[in-house]
């Protein structure tokens, strides 16, 4: 593995590495400084060699939650951080994926993006090993951050609701729901993206545009993004984006 590479990609049983890894800045995104505040933090000591938790980001899609994780590694590349991307599916491949990276004097986060696998899925075992130990000792130069707009990451099934039982006047989960839940469980950190509100919507629609070269904001420019979110249904930072390329573009 080349030291000077920042990002790779699990694939076909090998990490790819990527030549030109997403640039994010933290303070290009709007409207999650919590979320921010707490992933900068655990990824502080992250890269200084202290305890950290690994990462799930859940919520709203568009709100930011890759390109939270995508921010952090342009903000502490230079100290260090490593990202690998490993595909939901190959996370069969953990102990593989990690057994090059274990030893090496980088700290690398584990990128798994849009999180949602089957309750039978064999990968889920492999994950619980990888955040919870299993007979292997976990590597300590490396971390799972996940995304999903799951918050229990594997689907609800309604099969599930039949397994509810009354115990002492109190509604208790059967196995399986406890099985999901117990899983999300695993990761010490959980990050709640909402949607955004009209003025979050509003402040990243002008971030983007500035960033395109348009600086003459008005009210007419402020009624085609509203136009342009309820088109689509939803207010994100994806939405804002979108609408800043298309005027910019236009324009």
């Amino acid at each position: 593995m080349n030291a000077e590479t920042l990002a790779w990609r699990w694939r076909n049983g090998a990490l790819q590495p990527i030549a030109f890894p997403a640039t994010v800045r933290l303070d290009h995104l709007l409207g999650i400084d919590r979320q921010k505040a707490a992933a900068v933090q655990n990824t502080e000591q992250f890269v200084a060699g202290k305890p950290a938790n690994h990462i799930l980001l859940t919520g709203s899609r568009g709100t930011g939650k890759s390109s939270l994780v995508k921010a952090l590694l342009t903000e502490f590349a230079p100290r260090g951080l490593r990202l690998v991307e490993v595909h939901p599916q190959d996370l069969v491949d953990l102990p593989d994926v990690v057994a090059p990276l274990r030893g090496r004097p980088e700290r690398f986060v584990l990128y798994v993006d849009d999180f949602s696998i089957a309750s039978n899925d064999s990968a889920l075992t492999a994950l619980k090993a990888a955040l919870d130990g299993g007979i292997e000792e976990p590597a300590e130069n490396v971390l799972i951050y996940a995304t999903s707009n799951r918050r229990h990451l594997t689907p609800q099934l309604k099969s599930d609701n039949a397994e509810y039982r009354w115990e002492n006047d109190e509604l208790n989960p059967g196995e399986s729901t406890e099985e999901k839940v117990a899983l999300s469980e695993r990761f010490g950190l959980w990050l709640s993206f909402q949607p955004f509100s009209q003025v979050q919507y509003i402040d990243a629609v002008r971030l983007h545009l500035s960033r395109l070269g348009v600086t003459d904001w008005n009210d007419e420019l402020k009624v085609l993004a509203q136009r342009w979110a309820l088109n689509r249904a939803s207010r994100s930072g994806r939405v804002a984006q979108q609408f800043a390329r298309d005027y910019a573009g236009r324009n």
